[in-house]
């Protein structure tokens, strides 16, 4: 079994089809860099109120690629405070009825929303 899949291996067209499949059209991203929806760093958000810094979580634990961990953020009392402020941001999104537990379409929202203040 081992040799029929050597041989299927050294096969012209299947090693042209491999290199092809493992070849990546977006540039690499090195596994420290954490970037929201891969394209904005987190390293340039602060918070400059004093006062705040403890309630908005812009630090190193609160780096994700997506608002959607999926955490259990109000089982106790300011826990919340740990939350991404993205992810913050996109459950506010999910209120009044219609938009209730909809959180893949706030996220869809939030994106297209900063990509829309980049361009600006």
């Amino acid at each position: 079994l081992a040799q029929d899949r050597l041989q299927l291996l050294a096969r012209p067209s299947v090693a042209k089809h491999l290199a092809r499949f493992h070849r990546s059209s977006s540039p690499a991203m090195s596994a420290a860099e954490i970037k929201l929806f891969g394209k904005w760093a987190y390293e340039d958000v602060m918070v400059a109120d004093l006062s705040l810094q403890d309630y908005i979580a812009v630090k190193q634990g609160a780096y994700t690629f997506l608002p959607h961990t999926q955490g259990r953020y109000q089982k106790k009392k300011f826990r919340k405070a740990l939350c991404p402020i993205v992810e913050r941001l996109c459950c506010s999104l999910m209120m009044h009825g219609r938009n209730n537990g909809k959180k893949l379409m706030a996220v869809r929202i939030v994106k297209s929303a900063f990509e829309i203040i980049h361009l600006l």
